[in-house]
C-alpha cells in the first residue's frame, strides 16, 4: 500500500542488527569518534590559518578536506545520536530529505577536494618551478567555490524529486541515516527517473573523479621515474603519501558498499551497516591523523602548541 500524502509520513533508521541492547554501549566509541573527527579536523583548520608558513596551496586544499570531513560528520550525527543514545530510529521525511542532501553534497565535495589535491601533487612535482604562479590563492578559492557549487547544484533535485513520490507502509531503512538510494526503494511508485538521475550523479562525479586521481598518479608516476636521484624519487614520493591514504580511506569502503549493494544479496544486514560506518565515520577521523603523522610542519606546530600549553600549566602550577 501506497501513501501519497506526506503529512506526518517518517521513516524508521538501522543501527547495528542484533546488537540493540548494547545500542546505550556502542554510543561510546562512536562519540569517541565524532569528538576526534571534530578535535582532529579543528586543529588542522586552526594550525593552518595560525602558521604563515603553511599559507601554501597543499595546506588551503588541506584546509578544505578537514572543513569538508566536519561537513560530512555534522550530516550524519544527529541520526546516529538519536539511535545510540536516545534510542529513537524514528524520522520525518522532511529531515530525512534534508540530512541525504547534506551527506551526498558532502561526499561529492569530499570526492572533489581529493581530486584537486591530486592536481596539486601533479604541478608539484611535474612542474615545481611553475607551482606557484599555477596555483594562486584567487586560482584556489575559484576552484572552491567551483567545487561547492558543483555539489550542492548536482544534488538540489534529489530531494524534491523524492519528494514527490508516495511511500509504502514499510518504511524501514538500511542504514543509520538516510541516503539517496535507500529512500527511493520504499517508494511505491516508478523510480526509474530517480534512479538514472542518481547513477548520472555518481558516474560524472565520484566516477569522473576516481580516473582523474588515477590518471593524475599515474603522470607523477611517469615523472618521479625520470628523476635519476633515487633520493629525490623517494622525497618526491612521499609528498603524496598522505593523499594517497585520504584517497585510500574514501574510495575503499565507498567501493566495498557499491558491490555489496549489488553483488552481495546474501551478505549480512550488519556488513551494510558497518562498511558505511567505515565510509562515512573514518575518513574525518582519520585524515588529521594521517596529515599530522606525515606532514612535518603541521607536526611541528601542534607539538609546538601542546608544550607550550604544558609549559604555561606549569607555570600557572609554580605561582
Amino acid at each position: 500500500m501506497a501513501d501519497s500524502n506526506h503529512t506526518g509520513t517518517s521513516f524508521f533508521l538501522t543501527g547495528l542488527p542484533g546488537l540493540e541492547a548494547v545500542h546505550r554501549w556502542l554510543s561510546i566509541p562512536l562519540c569517541a569518534m565524532y569528538v576526534a573527527a571534530l578535535a582532529g579536523n579543528s586543529l588542522i583548520l586552526w594550525v593552518v590559518r595560525s602558521e604563515p608558513s603553511l599559507h601554501q596551496p597543499m595546506y588551503y586544499f588541506l584546509s578544505m578536506l578537514a572543513m569538508t570531513d566536519l561537513g560530512l560528520s555534522a550530516s550524519t550525527l544527529p541520526t546516529m545520536l538519536s539511535i545510540y543514545i536516545l534510542g529513537v530510529r524514528e524520522v520525518a521525511l522532511d529531515v530525512c530529505l534534508a540530512q541525504l542532501f547534506f551527506i551526498h553534497t558532502f561526499s561529492i565535495m569530499e570526492s572533489s577536494v581529493l581530486l584537486a589535491m591530486a592536481f596539486d601533487r601533479l604541478v608539484a612535482i611535474s612542474k615545481p618551478l611553475h607551482y606557484g604562479t599555477m596555483l594562486t590563492s584567487p586560482r584556489i578559492a575559484r576552484l572552491g567555490l567551483a567545487i561547492v557549487v558543483r555539489s550542492i547544484g548536482l544534488h538540489i533535485p534529489a530531494p524534491i524529486m523524492l519528494k514527490q513520490l508516495p511511500y509504502c507502509r514499510t518504511r524501514l531503512l538500511s542504514h543509520s541515516y538516510c541516503l539517496h538510494p535507500d529512500v527511493m526503494k520504499l517508494a511505491c511508485a516508478d523510480t526509474h527517473i530517480n534512479s538514472v538521475y542518481g547513477l548520472f550523479v555518481v558516474l560524472s562525479t565520484l566516477g569522473v573523479d576516481s580516473v582523474l586521481i588515477v590518471l593524475s598518479y599515474g603522470l607523477i608516476l611517469q615523472t618521479v621515474l625520470s628523476i635519476a636521484s633515487k633520493a629525490e624519487r623517494l622525497k618526491a614520493l612521499n609528498t603524496c603519501v598522505s593523499h594517497i591514504c585520504a584517497v585510500l580511506l574514501f574510495y575503499t569502503p565507498m567501493i566495498g558498499l557499491s558491490m555489496i549493494h549489488r553483488f552481495g544479496r546474501r551478505a549480512s544486514p550488519s556488513s551494510h551497516v558497518l562498511l558505511s560506518y567505515l565510509h562515512f565515520l573514518t575518513p574525518p577521523v582519520l585524515n588529521p591523523v594521517v596529515y599530522t603523522i606525515k606532514t612535518r610542519q603541521i607536526r611541528l606546530r601542534m607539538l609546538h602548541l601542546f608544550r607550550s600549553d604544558g609549559t604555561n600549566i606549569r607555570d600557572a602550577q609554580d605561582r
